[in-house]
Parts: C-alpha cells; sequence; structure tokens
C-alpha cells in the first residue's frame, strides 16, 4: 500500500468548501464502480415504490400520522403505535438509504476522471426528486391519505426511476453526439409506445385511489368513481402497450435492426405478459394484497424495460480526451468545480 497523504489546514477547508471537488481530487473510481452505484441508486429507486406499496397494502399509511416527527412527541414510532406505526416510520427510514445510494452516485461520477458533468447532473436531478417526494410523502400523511396525492407522490417516484435508468445508461456509454440505429418511423413507434406506457401508469393511479385498499384502516377519502370502470380502461391500455410493443419487435424484425433494440424489446413484451397475468389474476380474486404488490413491483420494471426499449434506440461511442499528466490530474479536478 501507498503512504496515506497527511492532510493540511488547507485541504480541510478545500473539503468543506467543496467536498466532492475535494473528492475527485484524490480518488479515481473504475467505470465499473460508476455503473454499480447508478445501479444501486436505480434499484433503490424500485425498492422505495415497492415498500411504499406495502404500507398502503397493509394498512399502515397513517401508521404515523404526522410528519416530519411520528407523532406530535416523538421522532420516532412508539410502542403503542404497534405493527403499522412499524411499518410506516421503517419506509421513512428507507428514504435515507435511498439518498445514500443516490449520493455515491453523485459522488462516484463527479470523480470519475475525466468529469463526466451531464452524469454528475443527473444525480443530482435523483437527488432533489427524492427530496422533493420525500416532503409531498409528508404532505400524504397530513391531508389524511388524499388520493389525488397518493398518485402524485407515486408518478414522481416513477419520474425518479425513469431519471435513474437514463443515469445509468450513461454510464455505460460515452459522452460522444448519439447516433441512430434504427429510422424515423421506429423512433416515432417508440415514443407511442412511452406515451401509452405513461397513460397506463396515470391511470393505474386512478385505480388505486378509486379502489379498496385505502393505506388506512381509518375512513380515508376515495375518488368518487366506479374502479372497476377505470380498471377495465386500465386493460385496454395495457393491452396496447402489449399490441405495440409486438408490433415494434416486428419491425424491428423486419428492418433486420441491432441486437440491442431487438433483445430489450423482447425482455419488455415478456414482463408485460407477467404482469397482464398478475393483473387479471389480482382482478378475479379481488385485489389480495400480495398480488397488488406484485404488480406494483411490475409496474416499476416495464417502466424500466419501456425506457431501455428508447435508449437502445442509439448509442454513444467513447470519446478520447487528451489525457493529463497525473500530477495536473487533481488540480483539474479542483479547477473544474
Amino acid at each position: 500500500m501507498g503512504r496515506v497523504p497527511k492532510l493540511t489546514r488547507a485541504d480541510a477547508v478545500s473539503a468543506v468548501r467543496n467536498p466532492l471537488a475535494f473528492i475527485a481530487g484524490r480518488w479515481t473510481p473504475r467505470p465499473e464502480t460508476v455503473r454499480r452505484a447508478a445501479l444501486a441508486a436505480l434499484v433503490m429507486s424500485v425498492v422505495i415504490v415497492v415498500t411504499g406499496g406495502a404500507v398502503r397494502l397493509t394498512a399502515s399509511g397513517l401508521g404515523c400520522p404526522t410528519w416530519p416527527t411520528c407523532t406530535d412527541d416523538s421522532l420516532t414510532t412508539t410502542r403503542e403505535m404497534g405493527f403499522h406505526g412499524v411499518v410506516e416510520f421503517g419506509n421513512r427510514m428507507l428514504t435515507y438509504v435511498l439518498c445514500a445510494a443516490v449520493g455515491w452516485a453523485i459522488v462516484a461520477a463527479r470523480a470519475q476522471k475525466p468529469w463526466r458533468r451531464s452524469v454528475t447532473r443527473l444525480g443530482w436531478a435523483q437527488f432533489w426528486i427524492v427530496m422533493g417526494n420525500a416532503v409531498l410523502g409528508g404532505i400524504v400523511v397530513l391531508v389524511g391519505l388524499n388520493p389525488y396525492t397518493v398518485a402524485a407522490h407515486f408518478l414522481l417516484s416513477t419520474a425518479l426511476i425513469a431519471v435513474a435508468t437514463l443515469t445509468w445508461q450513461r454510464t455505460r456509454e460515452g459522452d460522444a453526439a448519439p447516433r441512430p440505429l434504427v429510422g424515423k418511423a421506429v423512433q416515432q413507434l417508440v415514443w407511442v409506445l412511452v406515451l401509452a406506457s405513461v397513460l397506463l401508469i396515470a391511470v393505474g393511479t386512478v385505480v388505486t385511489g378509486a379502489g379498496p385498499h385505502a393505506g388506512d384502516s381509518s375512513e380515508v377519502y376515495r375518488i368518487p368513481i366506479d374502479w372497476e370502470a377505470v380498471a377495465k380502461l386500465h386493460a385496454v391500455l395495457a393491452w396496447i402497450v402489449v399490441t405495440l410493443t409486438f408490433a415494434l419487435w416486428f419491425v424491428l424484425k423486419a428492418v433486420d435492426a441491432p441486437r440491442g433494440p431487438l433483445n430489450r424489446t423482447r425482455d419488455l413484451f415478456v414482463v408485460l405478459l407477467l404482469q397482464g397475468v398478475i393483473g387479471y389474476v389480482q382482478y378475479f380474486t379481488h385485489l389480495p394484497e400480495a398480488l397488488v404488490g406484485a404488480h406494483m413491483l411490475g409496474s416499476c420494471l416495464m417502466w424500466i424495460g419501456v425506457l431501455r426499449v428508447l435508449l437502445s434506440l442509439r448509442e454513444r461511442p467513447q470519446t478520447s480526451p487528451a489525457v493529463l499528466p497525473p500530477e495536473r490530474s487533481a488540480e483539474a479536478a479542483l479547477s473544474k468545480a
């Protein structure tokens, strides 16, 4: 092992003023480390959605009846609050794990050489979405699980998954200008698929807001519409997404597209079929909690699959930046801060 450099007073001041630049000047992560950090943030963005669904499905949405503390007198859950308090407070604590994962992705992207500013900005975008959703989650509790705020909470989580997926993809490609791998017509078909998927997810939140799982055993306001009718609309949109995906796969085969778009379209089709089976089974078995939770996980995986199809339509080769001498690399990293 090499000698550990001593920290001077100037180093300490530099670390306080700009900790990311300080770390970047002294640590260069491998590309695999940056990719794993981005993947960890993506995985945690899915985990927080699934555990949030568990809070609702166990009727623990008001297990901690206030925010940002758990009760008026306690920051954490108390013995008297029982199982529901543990579930709700545990989900709140997972937000810190998510912040840690996003923070690791930001630090790794900032310390990478050469510094990829676009990847770092995507990491910060994740951070601010997490902060905004944490506040929105508090509002959800304060307004007694109003279904419209619950829907907004889920949709913002969906936006977080989108940014995390893009960040992960950007860590696996270069910074050169994107080059399309398919024609304009195929790109337009995929954008229609993306739009249909967004509508599918949005209508799914309406089904949740009108359905029987209110999130708490107390009287909770529901969206005043027939949830079964909306569920049927949700199913129609699901079939549209499935049809578009199959059509896309057929077109990609016909135009002899590269393996990347073909494989990701195939993966998306498999996820959609499994998600459809879960959706119909849960509908005809009167929405058992376990299947609803599995359906929420499937929704996240479906959305990631759609985004991966979209991102597979272009490639961004690695650039060849000039290599700085070792003694100047730390100076360059600090000067870019």
